[in-house]
C-alpha cells in the first residue's frame, strides 16, 4: 500500500546515517517534507544533499536543555510545523556496571531519555494546537531483554517505553498518537560497536 503524506511535515532526529536515514527516505518517499537533524553541520548538509527538494538537514544535539525547542521554534519561523515526530536520536556508551563512569550513565539518559522528552514535549505543543500527531520514538529490545555492558542504554530505552505509554494517555484526547517501536538487531554504525557476544545475545534474544 503506497502512503501519501503530501502536505505534511516530518521530523526526523538522528537522520545521518543507519535506521533513522533509512526513516528519512522512506517519508521523503511519501511525499513528506522532511526535516532530519545531525549533531554536526556536515552530517546535516548530508542529509539535505539525500532529501533534495523533498527536505533539509538541521543541526541538533539531543543532550542539550534547549536544543528542542530552539529546533521547533525556528522550523516554526519558517512556517513548518511538524505534524510528524520520529524520536531516533541516540548513544550508546558501553561498559560494565562496576566499571561505568558517573558521564556514562548521564550522557546516556541525558541523550536518550531526557532528549526524547524534551522534544516530545515541544513538538507535542503544535500538534495539540492541530489536534492531530503522530508520535514515534525507536526504542530497543534491550529495554527488555537488557544486556551485559549497556545498563546505561538499557535504562534509557525501558524509560522511553514507560514514558510512551504515559504519553499516549495525555496526548490521545487531542487526536495525537504515541508509540515506541523496538527493533532487533540491525546492522548500523551503532550495533557495529558492539561485542561479538553482546550481539549474539541480541540476536538470540
Amino acid at each position: 500500500m503506497q502512503i501519501d503524506l503530501s502536505g505534511q511535515t516530518a521530523l526526523v532526529t538522528g537522520a545521518s546515517r543507519g535506521i533513522g536515514q533509512a526513516i528519512a527516505i522512506t517519508l521523503a518517499q511519501a511525499k513528506a517534507y522532511v526535516i532530519g537533524t545531525a549533531t554536526s553541520q556536515a552530517g546535516a548538509d548530508g542529509i539535505s544533499a539525500k532529501l533534495g527538494e523533498q527536505g533539509q538537514g538541521m543541526v541538533y544535539n539531543a543532550s542539550s536543555v534547549n536544543s528542542a525547542q530552539e529546533l521547533i521554534d525556528s522550523l516554526a519561523a519558517t512556517n513548518y510545523h511538524p505534524g510528524i515526530l520520529v524520536n531516533n536520536a541516540g548513544i550508546t556508551r558501553d561498559n560494565l556496571l562496576l566499571r561505568m563512569r558517573d558521564e556514562e550513565w548521564d550522557e546516556v539518559i541525558a541523550t536518550n531519555l531526557s532528549g526524547v522528552m524534551r522534544m516530545i514535549r515541544a513538538a507535542s505543543k503544535g500538534m495539540i494546537k492541530a489536534r492531530k500527531g503522530r508520535i514515534i520514538t525507536i526504542s530497543s529490545v534491550v529495554a527488555s531483554l537488557g544486556n551485559a555492558g549497556q545498563a546505561n542504554y538499557a535504562a534509557s530505552k525501558a524509560g522511553v517505553e514507560g514514558m510512551t505509554k504515559a504519553m499516549a494517555r495525555e496526548l490521545a484526547g487531542r487526536g495525537i498518537t504515541v508509540n515506541a517501536v523496538a527493533p532487533g538487531y540491525i546492522t548500523t554504525d551503532m550495533t557495529s560497536k558492539l561485542s561479538a557476544a553482546q550481539t549474539t545475545s541480541l540476536m538470540d534474544g
